[in-house]
């Protein structure tokens, strides 16, 4: 079924509100529905257009209409209105009612609701609204049943595609039954959690009760089952992923939000077992994998394996008292134990690994986990199945997130959950003894795993999952010991004790090595060092090409402590400021003047350097506690970056006002992320112009836009019109292009920068920027590369942004080259056909660049 045009009328008068503003992220995140909402100003609702109504919620606040034309429009009164049960609603219609445009379906109370502390915000919501596209919508002041205030387009989906029910084929069945345990039963939110859960599967779902059947994609039809607490249901599912459909679906209708998406993140994983088979041709006695931290390294071979902790873990606990105050004296050690890393860190200067336990320290504290864990001991739970839960939830939240920065946060939560329960039980297990030059292999590690070994014996890291922008990688890279990650199952065939060489730079691990492997290994680690410390003594030089032409070589940093020691690493600035730690870890956002305060203190360690602000970028996500942000089917491709600042103005506002306070405000300069057209800039740059017009400011610092989609890249001629300068984001830009998720390990190895697709989209970028006098600088993992270097100068980018330590090394590897040069291999790189093709050329034109083994 497909509809022609169609306008909604306003449903109540008021103003208009965006569907992303609304305080509830069911509505804000369009689980029921493309729609609009309206700030009521009088208490009467009429319907948006001719139709059949198809529902009447038993608490008055909820109505569902078929429009002739296929729309199954929801009309929404409040957000916790269900809780009334009816109090102040006065419906005038009934299910199965005929009604026209502008008729009256409920009279309410704007004073009663008022006097519960009830929002009047009113939401229309169009459940269908993937085969009736929102075309338009209004904006400000409405009046009810006269002024237009949503457009409806002609669908296709349905034309082009069959529904997923019948694609789903009869290969699987499973049926169970399932208790509706959320408050007041199933009404929106809750319908709208269970066909998001529902969604995530091929398979046909139905949801019976009374003799009634709903799809459970349909959150109206879930509604319509009028289903309520503690009702039981009947759960029905058929086609080729039945089984892992039926438990994702009983969960969110029993459990709710974070158990619904730990069955569907189960089921994905499980459907994704296919990469523990091998990925690859290897050679015999290699393993690839992804870099984590660049090094080379020959040592011998330690199987790392946890012992567990011992015991079943029983879930009923010896009543609420014992068990509280058992896991009150099992956080108290476990914090004891970090607050001792946190010390040792902060003795020994090493900023990033204080900066991680730290945030150990935060979480430990979070008072939601330890709210969620007190309630489940309060129904007769022991201590460590509450915490073991509480935190299995947590976790399930943030691996389902689109930020990679926020989902690795996962092993941090894993690291918390095993020392806890470790002092549960009593049973500490206490770090293996490392023999020298030992090459490390795992399964993965956390960052207190890893804390707790002898650094001074570690010659490398290597583990079976993980990811290079891990907590863990992070501290590889700054104690120096190479690491490579997500190498695969193969990893466990590894025999103990033997003679190995890592090239975590190239990505190998040389497992049965030649006599002469392991000799220009050795050779290769001593000339690292010579370079090492020559490129330090010319740190502070600039970075000039043999023909002239200067290069910026500046850090990328997540926190201001990091600014203090960029100088004497001879950085040219500061290229990223990555600002999400600022507003995680913490119960309410940074103030205003609380970020002012950090960047300030980043500008002023820079001396005479510019710094390079990026917003904050966090995706679909709960770890932002007072930003609640439910996981989405597509989370990379969601709310994230600059559209989350403009779906939530407030904090893009404090944010750019922080920044706008800065002074010298010459060296600031705002960065972008996630942008893909021109309106994300131009809304942004508005915004920027009336705060310094409030601040009184004749001087705005440059904005920046971040290429880190292929629509930017391919628009950069139009960015670049309204933008100052751009900063390439290679990582993301590189999962986007490839179509492979930079969090998935199983497709780790199809991330390559220097594919030619993700060259020539480079290329592109920088002649749109070129177009308008614009500069481009490179901020991602690719900037850290030296063998990048020559291939990016080549392709027009002057400013390189890397790791903090990387920068050094860089900026002699760029003396070393001539312009010319560079350009020529750019221009052959973009003809080849893959990124191991890019790299043999690069490595045959400057065989210093990369030594391989």
């Amino acid at each position: 079924m497909s509809c022609s045009s169609l306008a909604l009328l306003a449903f109540v008068s008021g103003t208009v509100v965006p569907i992303e503003a609304v305080p509830d992220p069911v509505f804000a995140e369009k689980m029921l529905g493309d729609g609009i909402a309206i700030e009521a100003s009088s208490g009467r609702l009429t319907a948006p257009c001719a139709g059949t109504v198809t529902q009447v919620h038993r608490a008055g606040h909820a109505y569902g209409i078929l429009a002739p034309g296929g729309a199954r429009v929801l009309l929404h009164v409040g957000l916790d209105t269900v809780k009334l049960k009816g109090l102040g609603f006065s419906p005038k219609v009934a299910a199965g009612d005929e009604v026209q445009a502008g008729q009256v379906l409920l009279e309410f109370d704007l004073a009663e609701l008022a006097r519960q502390k009830t929002s009047a915000l009113t939401i229309l919501v169009v459940e269908n609204s993937d085969e009736h596209p929102v075309s338009w919508r209004a904006t400000g002041p409405v009046r009810c049943g006269q002024d237009p205030v949503l457009g409806l387009g002609a669908g296709l989906a349905e034309a082009v595609a069959p529904a997923p029910e019948a694609a789903a084929g009869s290969d699987g069945f499973a049926s169970g039954t399932a208790s509706a345990r959320h408050e007041q039963g199933l009404h929106a939110r809750p319908a709208a959690m269970v066909a998001n859960a529902a969604r995530a599967f091929r398979s046909a779902i139905e949801v019976v009760h009374l003799g009634r059947r709903a799809n459970a994609r349909s959150a109206v039809a879930l509604m319509g089952l009028a289903v309520e607490e503690n009702a039981q249901v009947e759960v029905v599912a058929t086609g080729p992923d039945a089984g892992p459909a039926l438990a994702a679906v009983v969960a969110a209708i029993e459990a709710g939000f974070t158990a619904a998406t730990a069955a569907v993140r189960q089921a994905q994983r499980a459907a994704a077992t296919a990469p523990e088979q091998p990925r690859l041709a290897q050679a015999d006695g290699e393993l690839t994998g992804v870099s984590a931290s660049r090094g080379l390294s020959v040592g011998r071979t330690f199987h790392y394996r946890l012992a567990p902790v011992a015991g079943d873990i029983p879930e009923q606990g010896q009543g609420p008292a014992l068990e509280r105050e058992a896991l009150a004296q099992a956080l108290a050690a476990a914090t004891g134990a970090i607050e001792a890393a946190l010390q040792r860190a902060e003795r020994n200067g090493s900023r990033a690994e204080a900066a991680i336990f730290g945030a150990h320290r935060a979480l430990i504290d979070d008072p939601e986990l330890l709210d969620r864990a007190h309630a489940l001991i309060a129904t007769g739970k022991g201590a460590a199945f509450a915490w073991m839960r509480a935190l299995g939830e947590q976790r399930a939240v943030l691996e389902a997130s689109g930020s990679v920065l926020i989902a690795e946060r996962s092993a941090d939560l894993q690291d918390l959950e095993r020392q806890v329960l470790q002092r549960l039980s009593g049973q500490i297990a206490a770090a293996p003894l490392l023999p020298e030059n030992t090459i490390l292999l795992a399964e993965a590690l956390t960052p207190g795993e890893l804390a707790a070994l002898d650094h001074g014996r570690l010659a490398g890291i290597v583990t079976r999952q993980g990811g290079p922008t891990s907590h863990v990688a992070i501290l590889a890279r700054s104690h120096g010991i190479p690491a490579l990650t997500a190498v695969g199952p193969s990893l466990r065939q590894v025999p103990e004790g033997q003679l190995a060489v890592l090239d975590a730079t190239g990505g190998t691990l040389f497992w049965k090595p030649s006599e002469r492997q392991v000799a220009q290994a050795n050779a290769g680690i001593a000339a690292s060092r010579q370079r090492r410390a020559e490129a330090q003594r010319f740190a502070l030089a600039p970075a000039l090409t043999l023909d002239g032409t200067a290069i910026e070589v500046a850090a990328n940093i997540a926190h201001a402590d990091e600014a203090a020691g960029l100088l004497a690493l001879g950085a040219d600035g500061v290229g990223l400021l990555r600002t999400e730690l600022f507003f995680m870890d913490r119960q309410t956002a940074p103030s205003e003047e609380e970020q002012r305060a950090a960047y300030q203190r980043v500008l002023d360690d820079l001396g005479e350097r510019s710094v390079v602000i990026r917003t904050l970028d966090v995706g679909a996500d709960k770890a932002l506690a007072y930003l609640p942000m439910p996981a989405e089917e597509n989370p990379a491709l969601g709310l994230r970056g600059i559209r989350l600042g403009l779906a939530r103005p407030e904090l893009l506002r404090d944010q750019l006002r922080a920044c706008l306070r800065l002074r010298p405000l010459s060296r600031v300069r705002i960065l972008l992320p996630m942008v893909t057209d021109l309106d994300d800039v131009i809304r942004t740059r508005r915004m920027l112009e009336a705060l310094a017009g409030e601040l009184g400011l004749a001087e705005l610092p440059q904005l920046g836009v971040m290429i880190e989609t292929p629509a930017a890249a391919v628009l950069a001629d139009q960015l670049a019109e309204v933008a100052d300068f751009f900063s390439l984001g290679s990582n993301d830009l590189t999962q986007y292009t490839l179509a492979a998720d930079r969090t998935n390990s199983a497709v780790a190895l199809r991330l390559d920068d220097f594919h030619p697709a993700v060259l020539r989209l480079i290329h592109t970028a920088v002649q749109g920027a070129a177009g308008h006098g614009r500069w481009v600088g490179l901020c991602g993992g690719m900037a850290s590369d030296p063998l990048a270097a020559p291939l990016l100068i080549g392709l027009g980018v002057t400013e390189l942004s890397a790791s903090p330590g990387m920068v050094a090394e860089l900026k002699q590897t760029v003396r070393r080259l001539e312009l010319g040069a560079c350009q020529e291999a750019a221009r052959h790189a973009l003809r080849l056909t893959s990124g191991l093709a890019v790299r043999r050329h690069l490595r045959g034109v400057w065989p210093w660049l990369d030594p391989q083994v």
